[in-house]
């Protein structure tokens, strides 16, 4: 990681913690409502599913096939939330795959740390650091070999900018000012940003941490049932290590409620824009039990 990349992590995570602030601040004098809100909801929802649909079930782990063009769409949703671009997400989470809560695993809060810098680190003190990041040759051939990622790949910082442009328009088109357009960019901008981050941070950190179990796996990955409508549901996390391809995490009927991300792969299922969707069989799960 050059020391631009790494100054852009800390400017993509602290920038977003400001308007978080500023945000909260504000609130004091009601500065914010349905407008706001609504497309802050909205653009959360959107953004997340880039992340766990598209960066990763479908890019990462390939649970699922699609259209080039719906891949594409999900690559930029999940790049506009910030979280780097698409190819070096991909490569750092598969080899988070190759060496969970070991040597090697870019985000583990286990290994050679203390219980709190362990957390600080999984969550969010990686991103800052060149140790244990992936090679994206190494980890993502296929991606560089796709001219389609590598655009989206490239274009990360434009999709960041609509990202942010998206919300000024609409709040200023709909609200009919400037302060509306510049309110509803603070909101469904940089606090959605900061929203979302810490939800994903989170699955590396608390999921890897605390939550329950019920696979015969080698790692620390755990459930944490509260944090999957919020994560789409990647807090089903153990789930997802005992089966990395499945593209459900949630596996109990239960579960499946709390999986929004399985939800968007069915419909697309239904509608043809999904095929050879990775199940995980009953007999399969039963087989791996603790």
């Amino acid at each position: 990681m050059t020391a631009w990349h790494r100054w852009g992590n800390v400017l993509g995570v602290v920038i977003p913690v400001a308007g978080f602030l500023t945000a909260v601040g504000l609130l004091w004098n009601r500065f914010v409502g349905p407008l706001e809100l609504s497309v802050m909801f909205v653009l959360y929802v959107l953004t997340g599913l880039g992340i766990t649909v598209g960066f990763h079930r479908l890019l990462t782990h390939r649970a699922f096939e699609t259209t080039r063009w719906v891949k594409a769409a999900f690559a930029i949703l999940g790049s506009m939330a910030v979280q780097g671009p698409v190819i070096n997400w991909v490569a750092d989470h598969r080899k988070h795959h190759a060496f969970t809560d070991v040597d090697g695993d870019p985000h583990s809060p286990h290994v050679g740390r203390g219980a709190v810098s362990g957390l600080w680190y999984a969550h969010v003190g990686w991103l800052f650091t060149e140790e244990g990041r992936a090679e994206r040759v190494k980890y993502a051939p296929d991606m560089l070999d796709d001219p389609v990622m590598r655009f989206v790949d490239k274009q990360f910082f434009t999709w960041v900018v609509i990202g942010l442009l998206v919300p000024f328009g609409l709040g200023w088109a709909i609200g009919g000012s400037l302060r509306d357009g510049l309110l509803t960019l603070l909101w469904a901008g940089l606090v959605r940003i900061f929203l979302l981050h810490h939800v994903t941070f989170a699955i590396n950190s608390l999921c890897h941490w605390l939550g329950g179990r019920r696979f015969a796996t080698e790692d620390e990955s755990r459930n944490v049932a509260w944090l999957a409508p919020l994560s789409f549901g990647e807090a089903w996390h153990h789930n997802h290590h005992a089966f990395p391809r499945s593209a459900f995490h949630g596996l109990k009927r239960v579960e499946a409620v709390l999986d929004p991300g399985g939800w968007v792969i069915r419909l697309l299922e239904r509608l043809g824009l999904a095929w050879n969707v990775t199940r995980i069989a009953p007999d399969r799960q039963h087989a791996r039990l603790a």
